[in-house]
């Protein structure tokens, strides 16, 4: 394997560390129902603004008319399904201003997670025989086996140095967690053959690939049975409908910006 490439996926799986291990800390301080929201939604127009700007993927202003506006819809409808009833709004840790530090820092690392495999293939000036090989999708797959071994080592350091909770790591529970994390694995796979989709891209793959919020949150409600009250269902029911309505407008740019 190419030692760039290498390099590469380090990078990209610490700064995944970062994004992760500080959104901990950032729930910690302000609570679930405000934290993660806040972090998803971030991440949605961090990422998305990031691909278009900064790798250049949004080459006229139509485009970016109808990206921001699929934007905009999306990140509507994730703060409508997010949001807590009033009475579990009370029962949350106060949104402490300590909480918005990890939490900058943690949207940061996770764009940066995302953006490094294309943007630093620039950079260390990646063969261009490597990074077109099977349309970019096998320079995006050769990423993710370092990009695992950097996210080892970052998780490692980070409760070492930050967390310390080190006796937690030998828990049983623990352990029972990697479960989720093979299930993440997959997904993570996905997302980057679809970022090497030429029709795709960085910042409309990112952007869809945050919708998984929807499934969360019916998740949540038809298996885990949490509680509802009528008021939540409409916003939640609402709020699908927008973001889906965003997927539409990001899966087909090229359409939309002609109508603009």
């Amino acid at each position: 394997m190419d030692s760039k490439i290498i390099i590469i996926g380090l990078i990209s799986g610490v700064l995944w560390t970062v994004g992760q291990g500080l959104q901990f800390v950032a729930i910690k301080s302000m609570g679930v129902s405000r934290a993660v929201p806040l972090s998803m939604t971030s991440q949605i127009v961090g990422n998305a603004l990031l691909g278009a700007a900064v790798l250049g993927e949004w080459q006229n202003a139509q485009t970016w008319t109808a990206g921001i506006i699929g934007i905009i819809l999306i990140v509507i409808g994730a703060t409508w399904i997010q949001t807590k009833d009033k009475t579990n709004k009370a029962s949350e840790k106060s949104n402490s201003l300590s909480g918005y530090i990890p939490l900058t820092f943690s949207t940061l690392g996770f764009m940066g997670y995302f953006i490094a495999p294309k943007l630093l293939q620039r950079w260390l000036n990646v063969s261009s025989s490597v990074i077109s090989a099977d349309h970019g999708v096998q320079y995006m797959i050769s990423i993710i086996f370092p990009q695992s071994i950097g996210m080892v080592i970052g998780g490692f350091l980070f409760v070492y140095l930050i967390s310390h909770e080190t006796k937690n790591m030998i828990n049983v529970s623990t352990w029972k967690n990697s479960i989720t994390g093979f299930v993440w694995a997959i997904g993570n796979v996905a997302l980057f053959v679809s970022i090497a989709n030429p029709n795709l891209g960085q910042a409309v793959s990112s952007t869809l690939s945050s919708l998984g919020f929807i499934v969360g949150a019916f998740g949540g409600i038809y298996i885990l049975h949490e509680k509802k009250t009528s008021h939540q269902m409409r916003l939640i029911t609402a709020g699908t409908l927008i973001a889906v309505l965003g997927a539409v407008v990001m899966s087909n740019l090229s359409y939309f910006a002609q109508i603009i």
